[in-house]
């Protein structure tokens, strides 16, 4: 992996509102963690998840090993380090941060991401969705990208627990600082506030399981716009996600 650009999942089990999350059966026998390891796969660009020292998080090196998936342990309070030295450990110059608590992750959009990252030399990219980053809205739909190198200056700048919990938060709220690219999300899109697709809690979790086989037992597409669709044809799923999104703002 020397020097690629790879996805790093950041996973762990220790969600206070809902632990295991993503090794519970979300649909038929596969996890959340499945779900998001198989899109990876299909893109064909290099993974580790990046998991804690957590006797907990045992179960996520389990998986995999199962899996035959790369695996680092790191810190478990201090997400910043734990991605730093992931990438340092695997030689990796770019990291394409995922969630692992968002099954509907675009892959159409992640698939167009990796080419668009390939070709740049900028510190940070990610999605603008009304000029708020995506890591801090419900849809769950993209990824960010980020250099080791702005990682590091981060933490040599830094020692706030806040940059060291959500890993980029320093560097787009310091845009003089790093060099930043942004993927406008379209309008349309950008401006809902009824929907919310990242798991936190248990409701999440059964709404949107419930969403997800509908959806892939009458064969629709899994891209945000199908998505979107498919929930103003279904807006029963949607009152759960404003209900949600009312409770845990971001």
């Amino acid at each position: 992996m020397d020097g690629e650009i790879s996805v790093i999942i950041q996973a762990r089990l220790g969600s206070t509102r809902m632990p295991k999350k993503v090794l519970l059966p979300f649909y038929k026998e596969s996890t959340i963690l499945d779900i998001i390891v198989d899109k990876i796969n299909r893109i064909q660009v290099p993974m580790v998840i990046a998991t804690t020292t957590n006797q907990q998080d045992d179960l996520i090196e389990a998986f995999c090993r199962d899996r035959q998936v790369r695996c680092f342990r790191g810190n478990e309070t201090d997400v910043l380090s734990r991605f730093i030295e992931c990438a340092r450990a695997n030689q990796i110059a770019g990291v394409i941060r995922v969630c692992s608590d968002n099954p509907f992750l675009d892959e159409e959009s992640l698939r167009k991401f990796v080419g668009c990252v390939s070709e740049t030399s900028c510190d940070y990219m990610s999605y603008d969705v009304a000029g708020i980053p995506s890591i801090k809205t419900h849809f769950g739909f993209w990824s960010e990208y980020v250099s080791l190198s702005a990682m590091e200056s981060v933490a040599r700048l830094t020692q706030e627990s806040l940059y060291h919990e959500h890993v980029t938060n320093y560097i787009y709220t310091h845009p003089d600082y790093f060099s930043i690219q942004w993927i406008p999300v379209a309008q349309e899109i950008a401006m809902r506030k009824d929907i919310r697709l990242t798991i936190d809690t248990e409701a999440d979790f059964q709404n949107a399981s419930r969403l997800y086989a509908d959806m892939q037992e009458k064969g629709c597409r899994m891209n945000a716009e199908s998505i979107l669709l498919y929930l103003d044809q279904h807006p029963e799923y949607k009152i759960s996600m404003v209900g949600e999104i009312n409770k845990n703002q971001k």
